[in-house]
């Protein structure tokens, strides 16, 4: 795309988040209301059309790995990763779904535990506690990662082993190619990811911040204002900042370190403090009750009792990962450069979810046996009553109440911070044609952007107006997802076919018919003389 298309998608997407935020902070009620009836028509009439889409992705992606392409690189075949497993693990968990997994791990399960779903089981029985913890693993498992790595697979393949832009729009550049008159709205696709990537980051900030503000509410007895809120998304906006100016190398990266091992020390802390065995038998049981009804909650609804728990919970998540995708995915692909296939399909679907498990079973399984075995505790209340605060509450019933509550709100800041520096990055990519390394100044002017947008609603109570309007963006991207799965599994045989046979005629090798290149794995000797042979094997050899 051109530098005309890059001030294309900037100027479009500005003024269509400017609009969106102008109507939530004027008419909140309106807006919130009209974008919850919208989303919740969605999710009733397409709630099956999801389940089968994210179920279909994760298949889709462990049967790629398990492929003849699993060996494929995201980038030349002699490449190596950029950085290594525990940095790309901890910029996987900080640039996804970290805050939302320190807000829910323990909320979450207390919520299911008050109300289970598909109302199969007594509320508040042991019944219940089992299945919170299988519900809550289905929803912070695998499935929720599925999305994010279709897009981030598809992005880094393009970008660094094709050479193109790291765009949505780029990768479905070839199917535009072969029709001119799409050419002109393909800019539309990237306008549209930041403008879901924008409100979506926008709405988790704005949250996060509130969260904060109640844990400083129960630990300090700060109050629940406007005005703290403003202070704490002030000192927010200048640490973010200050990563954006560091780059991601240094900002992002040491930052999502730190995160990562804050995170296995409170989980750790937890772990010995409270009940040890309890949590580690709820673990266990959590992984067991998941693996074993992992199908069977993947396309589970409810088309005879009318039931809405799936639409709640489960498919409000599967089309808010659908929605973030663009953003989570392109970050995904920019730090996974040099990995094979299977290396990325196991690292992005594997690492993160058992990381939310373990996390979930600790505080989850902590929370739910004491609230079982203690004498009215009030987890289950605190929960209902405000569940920005249900952490801390649990946090009052263990040792070293207030430095464990200190640790988890630096947990918070930091995974907001970091959202917000990787989601500057990002959206600055994406309107900067792509590119690996976005000008500092785009990625200071979003970030500002993203700030003032967040400010705005929180006082004015848009906060979750926009966040429906931004999960209202999955269903047509959907649809583009499947589309740049075609065109990827398209694009990979048309390169396996290049790859063997420049390999066959370099080497003089008698070739091969066009079904044995489709049959035929690669051995380590082909491999070796891959390697070895400055052949381009990226460029696509039709016939």
């Amino acid at each position: 795309m051109s530098n005309h298309g890059g001030k294309t998608v900037f100027i479009a997407s500005a003024v269509i988040i400017f609009a969106l935020v102008v109507v939530g902070a004027i008419f909140p009620d309106n807006f919130g209301a009209g974008a919850e009836a919208a989303l919740g028509a969605i999710t009733h009439y397409m709630g099956w059309f999801y389940l089968i889409s994210v179920f279909g992705f994760v298949v889709f992606l462990f049967a790629l790995a398990f492929s003849k392409y699993g060996k494929v690189r995201l980038g030349p075949q002699d490449s190596r990763p950029d950085y290594s497993f525990f940095s790309w693990v901890s910029m996987l968990l900080a640039a996804g779904f970290g805050v939302g997994l320190v807000f829910y791990g323990m909320a979450e399960p207390m919520s299911h535990y008050i109300e289970p779903p598909y109302g199969d089981v007594e509320a508040e029985t042991e019944a219940a506690a089992r299945y919170a913890i299988q519900y809550s693993y289905f929803n912070w498992g695998i499935h929720q990662w599925a999305a994010f790595s279709v897009v981030g697979l598809i992005i880094a393949y393009f970008q660094f082993r094709k050479g193109r832009a790291g765009l949505v729009s780029s990768v479905l550049s070839s199917m535009t190619a072969k029709k001119p008159w799409l050419r002109p709205y393909s800019a539309w696709l990237d306008v549209f990811a930041v403008v879901a990537t924008v409100m979506g980051v926008a709405t988790s900030l704005g949250l996060g911040v509130l969260q904060m503000n109640g844990g400083l509410n129960a630990v300090f007895g700060l109050p629940e204002s406007t005005l703290w809120q403003f202070i704490i998304l002030s000192v927010m906006f200048c640490a973010y900042m200050l990563s954006t100016w560091s780059g991601l190398d240094k900002g992002i990266k040491r930052l999502s370190n730190l995160n990562l091992s804050l995170c296995i020390g409170l989980m750790v802390y937890i772990l010995v403090t409270g009940p040890t065995v309890a949590i580690l038998e709820t673990i266990t049981m959590g992984i067991g009750d998941y693996l074993q009804n992992f199908i069977g909650m993947s396309l589970r609804i409810s088309p005879y009792s009318g039931n809405e728990w799936a639409s709640s919970w489960t498919i409000f998540y599967w089309a808010w990962v659908i929605a973030w995708s663009p953003f989570v995915g392109t970050f995904v692909a920019r730090v996974s450069r040099g990995r094979t296939i299977k290396e990325y399909v196991f690292g992005v679907l594997i690492m993160p979810p058992l990381l939310a498990c373990l996390w979930i079973g600790v505080f989850g399984g902590a929370a739910l046996n004491m609230e079982l075995n203690g004498d009215s505790v009030g987890l289950a209340a605190a929960t209902e009553e405000n569940i920005t605060v249900a952490l801390f509450r649990m946090y009052e019933l263990m040792p070293f109440t207030s430095v464990i509550s200190l640790v988890s709100i630096l947990l918070i800041f930091i995974f907001l911070v970091t959202s917000a520096d990787s989601a500057s990055y990002i959206v600055a990519q994406m309107t900067d044609n792509g590119s690996i390394n976005p000008p500092l100044y785009k990625r200071v002017i979003w970030g500002v952007l993203i700030a003032a947008i967040c400010l705005t609603l929180i006082a004015a109570g848009g906060l979750t107006g926009l966040q429906s309007a931004a999960v209202l963006a999955a269903l047509p991207f959907t649809f583009i997802l499947y589309l740049m799965v075609y065109v990827l599994m398209r694009e990979l045989r048309a390169d396996r076919k290049a790859m063997l046979t420049q390999l066959y005629r370099r080497h003089g090798d008698t070739p091969v018919g066009a079904d044995a290149f489709e049959a035929e794995e690669l051995s380590e000797e082909e491999q070796e003389r891959l390697r070895r042979a400055p052949v381009v094997v990226n460029r696509r050899i039709r016939g």
